[in-house]
């Protein structure tokens, strides 16, 4: 099977709740590597916020069409950097386990959305992520990145329900 670099993506179409519509849902299997583990042999923590990472830039891909490479060159900014986070863990994932990580924008907003990430161990939560994340433009090395508008088709193909 796949690694966290390699995993194996899908896609469904996330259920409306009260307060958000219907939204691209983007599904990876994973499998847990012992690079991931502490000597316990259970995944240590900041190990879950780098799949979390890949998952949004595999979400983007997926509603796009094409790679991170060529968005960022398509869409003409410098990425989506991380702005804030936090998590749940409910089941503890070990070396070995096969898990899917399913991921959606639940808020999009100007310049910013909010990403749902949930980790998935033999069909129970294990673990839940939460991000902001801001669509920016300028040089990162310079130090002059800046939130710009999410292009309209972005949030139209995220928002595919």
């Amino acid at each position: 099977r796949s690694s966290a670099s390699t995993a194996r993506c899908g896609w469904r179409r996330a259920e409306p709740t009260a307060r958000t519509k219907r939204m691209l849902v983007n599904s990876r299997a994973v499998r847990i590597e012992w690079g991931d583990c502490d000597p316990a042999g259970i995944v240590y923590y900041p190990r879950y916020f780098a799949f979390f990472d890949a998952s949004t830039s595999a979400l983007l891909e997926r509603a796009l069409g094409m790679t991170k490479h060529h968005y960022l060159q398509a869409y003409d900014f410098s990425g989506h950097p991380l702005v804030n986070a936090r998590s749940r863990f409910l089941i503890p994932t070990r070396f070995g386990d096969d898990v899917t990580i399913e991921t959606t924008a639940t808020d999009l907003r100007r310049s910013s959305f909010d990403v749902h990430h949930r980790l998935l161990k033999n069909g129970a939560l294990a673990v839940e992520g939460f991000e902001t994340r801001v669509w920016v433009t300028g040089d990162p090395a310079k130090g002059t990145m800046k939130g710009a508008p999410i292009p309209p088709a972005v949030i139209e193909r995220l928002s595919k329900g």
